[in-house]
């Protein structure tokens, strides 16, 4: 069992993002019938090397190319787009997938990325709660009204009562704003305060609490699955190490989120055996069986089909028959 996320990152000197569009495009397709459980995708904004900053685009083609697969966008950084064309998007996007695609919505971090909005990254939170309300409002079906304006966002869901919503976040603010609002909370932490935060927020809204999701950062949160670790380590190994470096760029002394590494070397990466890993068959077996799924990032850090296509083979061809 696995999931597969794409970023699709396309640094100077490695796969095109057209390349990488059209096989992520593909990889979905194939693994739809291979023993996947879901699609991820990202959102940033801004990035050098090209972090697609439109999932819902992309949600929206792979969507076309499969019948049945879960997709999920996470983080949506909703704050970024008008919330009545997001919300008009994400109802396109719901009929398109019939009911397929479901979003983690995120306020994002980042400040270059409000910079480049015109927002203020210091009223994210209060952005975050009138938004969040018109995005419920719109997907009633009904016409309401927002800063004045007549709103109708149609055709009504395909799902009822609208694409499927979680909030996620690292902090108890975020945790508090997901219960306030009725939604499943989604962390990449699993700092203590969090759920009992969530669930507080949700009695005192009147919400039955429902999916508390905690990250443990302990955990790998990108796998590959090799014969030979070290010849899997030298063609993999900067490509990892890229992911690594921009997302440690991004969240400076951040310690406590999972998929985040400070390594400053290949060598470095490898030997902590967190956030980043690679497994032989055998240790990918065990993990499936403990853990349950194994997080796949196939294209990692412009990672060329060519040489990520026998990695994702192998768990169809090796992995899967030893758990069946």
């Amino acid at each position: 069992m696995y999931m597969m996320r794409f970023d699709l990152r396309a640094p100077e000197g490695t796969t095109p993002p057209s390349e990488l569009y059209a096989t992520a495009i593909e990889m979905a397709a194939w693994a739809e019938t291979r023993g996947a459980v879901a699609i991820a995708l990202s959102e940033h904004h801004g990035s050098s090397d090209g972090y697609i900053p439109s999932p819902l685009m992309m949600a929206g083609a792979i969507a076309t190319h499969t019948e049945t697969v879960p997709i999920l966008i996470a983080a949506s950084l909703f704050l970024f787009s008008d919330p009545v064309r997001l919300a008009e998007d994400m109802v396109v996007l719901d009929h398109l997938s019939k009911g397929r695609v479901s979003h983690v919505l995120g306020v994002g971090y980042r400040p270059e990325e409000f910079a480049m909005f015109g927002l203020d990254i210091n009223k994210r939170g209060a952005l975050a709660d009138e938004r969040l309300g018109v995005l419920k409002q719109a997907f009633t079906g009904e016409p309401f009204e927002y800063q004045g304006r007549k709103v109708h966002v149609t055709p009504a869901p395909f799902t009822p009562g609208g694409p499927t919503l979680a909030y996620g976040g690292g902090s108890a603010a975020a945790a508090r704003r997901a219960g306030r609002h009725g939604l499943d909370f989604f962390a990449q932490t699993n700092l203590p305060e969090l759920e009992p935060a969530y669930r507080e927020a949700c009695a005192e809204a009147g919400h039955e609490p429902g999916s508390c999701t905690l990250a443990d950062p302990e955990m790998p949160s990108i796998v590959f699955v090799a014969d030979d670790l070290d010849a899997a380590w030298n063609e993999l190994g900067s490509y990892m190490l890229h992911d690594a470096r921009m997302y440690s760029s991004w969240n400076p002394g951040n310690s406590h989120t999972a998929s985040l590494s400070h390594a400053e070397s290949v060598d470095e990466l490898r030997a902590e055996k967190r956030a980043h890993q690679i497994f032989t068959v055998d240790e990918a077996v065990e993990y499936v069986k403990t853990a349950g799924l194994l997080p796949l990032h196939p294209l990692i850090g412009g990672l060329p089909p060519k040489v990520a296509w026998p990695y994702l083979e192998r768990i169809v061809d090796k992995v899967l028959p030893a758990l069946s």
